[in-house]
């Protein structure tokens, strides 16, 4: 008897702990509201836009969308649960070899681990020498967040927007967004963090890409770009620490562009 009754008490916990978990978002809006997501990640809402962002590159529920470079998965916890129930959702994640990657890798699989109902799918983005891409012409969405300085410190930001072409799908669109540097300010390695925004629609030119769209979704005027230790002097990385923390504060997150692009249909 006491067998049973342990039994039984384990049937009704995991019963209990699956009617726990939340449903499934159907819209974006859902998604930017959904339990799916952390509170201190909704805290950056006020400077990322995530629902008009969405919403003006296209995203839908039935879409299969490459996130690139996702980091520690803050539109994971949107698009991931969006895509479940008719769509499909790929993290294109850099090669965890790495401290910083890693503890990235960790903090997704945390959060996987907390709704088992969410799949996604893996590959690798590690340009300019392993990507690893789904097979050619099966996205109908790539999309990347405030990553393309980083490609450019390793030289891969030509492999990188050829990978996005070969994935989509014709007609499929590409949506960046990423700290604009002033149109005055060169730097070819990106060391600031900011990037020219022609610069990027250069790279996605040269790739094949027409552009559709921009927007000032993500702008911040305050941001005078000109900060001790780039774009990393501001929130969410503080760098200086105390230093001025304040002032930075109230700039608040970097001035960005966002930007849609469309594989040619023909």
């Amino acid at each position: 008897m006491k067998y049973l009754l342990v039994a039984a008490f384990l049937i009704l916990g995991a019963c209990s702990s699956q009617n726990d978990l939340p449903e499934l978002p159907e819209s974006i809006e859902e998604a930017v509201q959904s339990p799916f997501r952390s509170p201190e990640n909704m805290k950056r809402d006020i400077y990322r836009h995530p629902q008009e962002t969405l919403e003006f590159f296209g995203v839908t529920p039935e879409m299969t969308i490459v996130e690139v470079s996702p980091g520690a998965g803050w539109y994971t916890e949107i698009l991931a649960p969006l895509l479940r129930e008719n769509g499909h959702y790929i993290m294109a994640a850099p090669v965890a070899d790495k401290p910083y990657f890693k503890a990235m890798e960790e903090k997704i699989n945390t959060w996987k681990e907390k709704f088992p109902m969410v799949k996604i799918e893996n590959a690798v983005f590690s340009p300019p020498g392993n990507i690893q891409f789904p097979k050619a012409g099966s996205a109908d969405m790539v999309l990347t967040f405030r990553n393309v300085h980083n490609w450019m410190a390793n030289d891969g930001e030509k492999a990188a927007f050829a990978a996005f072409y070969k994935v989509l799908k014709p007609g499929g669109i590409l949506g960046v967004v990423e700290h604009r540097a002033l149109p005055s300010q060169e730097d070819k390695f990106a060391k600031s963090g900011y990037v020219r925004e022609s610069d990027i629609m250069e790279m996605a030119a040269q790739a094949g890409f027409s552009l559709v769209a921009t927007s000032e979704i993500n702008a911040n005027p305050k941001d005078t770009k000109d900060h001790p230790a780039g774009v990393w002097t501001l929130p969410p990385s503080l760098k200086l620490g105390e230093q001025d923390r304040d002032k930075y504060l109230t700039i608040g997150e970097s001035d960005r562009m966002t930007l849609k692009f469309m594989k040619p249909k023909n």
